[in-house]
């Protein structure tokens, strides 16, 4: 994604608003009773979690390499396996996710852009058939 010669990273602000982004939608996660589902598919301290979606996103989103510089190449796909996701899953992450961007207050171009490679992404990830 780019914007105007600047990536999405630099759009949105850096690792702060990144940061804030992903700490957002992993309260709503933890909160809304329609995440239950896939917040059962996350351990009970989601610090983890929080730290590896961050060092995602940061490289996801144009900005520094921090997960593949940590971890290696992401293989979200293959990551993700051990876990049932189907169309709910996702829907139920795209929600989070969404809404957190809404909540944080990023830019409405920014966020119908990110929307669209989230969800794309997200479809990726499903593993499991339609019901």
């Amino acid at each position: 994604m780019s914007f105007q010669n600047k990536t999405a990273y630099e759009v949105m602000g850096g690792e702060q608003t990144v940061r804030l982004l992903v700490e957002r939608f992993y309260l709503l996660m933890d909160t809304l009773p329609e995440a239950y589902p896939i917040r059962k598919m996350h351990p009970s301290d989601l610090t983890g979690s929080i730290d590896k979606l961050f060092m995602f996103l940061s490289g996801w989103l144009g900005g520094p390499d921090l997960y593949t510089d940590a971890f290696g190449h992401p293989r979200l796909r293959a990551r993700h396996l051990p876990f049932a996701i189907d169309d709910a899953a996702r829907d139920q992450w795209l929600m989070c996710m969404f809404q957190a961007m809404e909540d944080i207050g990023l830019d409405s171009n920014l966020q119908f852009q990110l929307k669209q490679a989230f969800t794309q992404t997200a479809n990726h990830m499903r593993n499991q058939a339609p019901a």
